[in-house]
């Protein structure tokens, strides 16, 4: 009988809920004539950034828009079928959508949103296995209801979607609390260095709008600059070690607390790379990518990677993490008016900073460095959290870890939908 019950629960998405297309008729779909109203139109990038709940989006439809579209509800799942396959998010407002997303509206008889999120994102591969094509990867609506999927009843469902989500709110937390933490410290940044209200300006000195003992330096008079390299992919015994190697895709958040691959000595040996020390300062040389990260790990890079190695010793991280990311965005900007449009260490070390006095560089230290120690601190306890979740994803989608019989208490994000 059991056997019998568990097979019954595998289930398609059309028999739990409906399931269509996001709409987007007019042509072409750029014309701006459809943009800048009240109507949040959200496409597979801002799915894919999504932490679990879609907040955030470039666009908006106007009346014009949203004429020729469709307004789904909040709860409603995204789900992406081209460009990204697969990346799922849950509507936090009303929003529009092309029909590159596919959307999801839960039977509440029969489904919960929340937990057909989870059951996608662990079958998220072999969805993306049957999407690859020829010339470009597409998953339709057809493919998608050709999966069937473990659904039990409904109350089975808000159990293991409540754990889950017990974790996702711990992560989606910190991440707001990271955000702000980074905007402190960039507040702190400009006004201090790029306003000049730090304290005391009121009393200082200035000469052509720069305060007095400020120096205008070249980054190579401040920095010694290094790179990275890739070891070669037709010897398997370069990669797998225990060296962290990080690749300019990984420069996404301040803090790098692990690398996606990593290298052996070997494979160190037989390349260029080499291992900077954390607190590291890296930058991406690919203006496409203009990215800045601080190492939190002793990691080797790949040679798109510049590394910038202090020659003085109050260029402390938190100070050199912001001088170089205002750095690298005006170096890229120039970069985009000449025919090469990517950066080099040369570059780099030859660019013009100001630098203000020792004195005040160490002020702001003594503010901005607890900062990033609680920025780092949540980033770990976020990562670990996220470990926690996917090892849990699998098993409690599959029915190998049981919830049924758990007295399980719904997490607030819960207990308000």
């Amino acid at each position: 009988m059991s056997s019998v019950l568990r097979k019954n629960e595998f289930k398609q998405l059309i028999e739990v809920g409906s399931v269509a297309r996001g709409k987007s008729r007019h042509r072409p779909r750029n014309d701006p004539q459809l943009y800048g109203g009240a109507y949040p139109f959200v496409q597979t990038g801002d799915v894919k950034a999504a932490p679990f709940y879609l907040r955030e989006f470039d666009q908006t439809y106007n009346e014009k828009g949203l004429a020729q579209s469709k307004l789904w509800p909040p709860g409603t799942l995204c789900i992406t079928i081209a460009a990204n396959i697969a990346d799922t998010a849950i509507l936090a407002m009303p929003a529009c959508f092309p029909d590159s997303i596919i959307g999801f509206t839960a039977d509440p008889k029969k489904s919960d949103a929340k937990y057909v999120k989870y059951c996608l994102d662990t079958y998220k591969q072999r969805i993306r296995a049957i999407s690859q094509g020829t010339t470009q990867d597409n998953l339709s609506v057809e493919k998608l209801l050709s999966f069937r999927f473990r659904i039990p009843d409904c109350a089975v469902q808000k159990k293991i979607a409540a754990v889950l989500s017990a974790y996702d709110d711990l992560i989606e937390n910190s991440r707001r609390r990271i955000a702000l933490l980074e905007r402190m410290a960039e507040q702190l940044y400009r006004e201090w260095f790029v306003r000049f209200r730090f304290p005391g300006y009121q009393q200082a000195k200035f000469e052509k709008g720069v305060p007095f003992g400020w120096t205008v330096t070249k980054l190579g008079e401040l920095y010694r600059t290094a790179s990275g390299g890739t070891p070669s992919r037709a010897s398997s015994g370069n990669y797998g070690g225990r060296i962290n190697w990080l690749k300019t895709g990984e420069l996404k958040q301040l803090f790098v607390l692990s690398t996606a691959e990593t290298i052996t000595e070997q494979g160190m040996d037989s390349s260029s790379a080499k291992v900077f020390p954390r607190q590291t300062v890296v930058m991406a040389m690919y203006c496409a990518m203009p990215d800045v990260s601080l190492l939190a790990i002793d990691a080797a890079t790949n040679q798109a990677c510049c590394a910038l190695l202090p020659k003085k010793d109050y260029l402390y991280p938190s100070f050199t993490y912001f001088l170089a990311k205002y750095a690298l965005a005006q170096m890229v900007t120039f970069a985009h008016g000449a025919a090469q449009q990517n950066l080099s260490q040369d570059t780099i070390k030859k660019f013009q900073v100001l630098v203000p006095q020792k004195s005040l560089i160490e002020r702001y230290l003594h503010m901005a460095a607890p900062i990033f120690d609680q920025i780092e601190v949540l980033l770990r306890m976020s990562e670990q959290l996220v470990k926690t979740r996917d090892l849990l994803l699998p098993r409690l989608i599959s029915g190998k870890l049981r919830v049924d019989e758990l007295d399980i208490q719904f997490p607030p994000s819960m207990q308000a939908g």
